[in-house]
């Protein structure tokens, strides 16, 4: 008789999802970086006038803590501190004449500012 202790692990789920549009812009920021990277990094440092911001930086290697989300182009890091704010997220890239930048449909932020630069959970 098979037990759950017998049951292989199951695959857990990336805690956010990335659209095409914003995996091609991911690896269009790999391939065109200043210098040898491991990826980028998303997190949410504390700015803004509603308390947190989105954040894209290119890391050289992972901290501790990092959730890595393989993608066709490279690896996007979650910030481990970050990760609770962002899960279930939809990671996306938008352009048109006025504007470009990733965007995030976040099922965890309660609000955000006017300019929508920041949000608070």
């Amino acid at each position: 008789m098979a037990t759950i202790a017998d049951s292989p692990p199951r695959q857990r789920p990336a805690p956010i999802t990335l659209t095409p549009a914003a995996q091609a812009r991911i690896a269009h920021l790999i391939a065109t970086a200043p210098g040898p990277v491991a990826g980028v990094r998303l997190s949410t440092p504390r700015r803004g006038c509603s308390g947190l911001a989105y954040s894209i930086d290119y890391v050289e290697a992972a901290k501790p803590g990092d959730e890595a989300i393989a993608t066709p182009a490279g690896t996007l890091f979650v910030d481990g501190a970050s990760l609770l704010y962002l899960i279930g997220s939809v990671m996306d890239w938008q352009e048109d004449d006025f504007a470009a930048g990733f965007t995030f449909q976040n099922p965890n932020a309660r609000g955000s500012c006017g300019c929508g630069e920041s949000f608070t959970v």
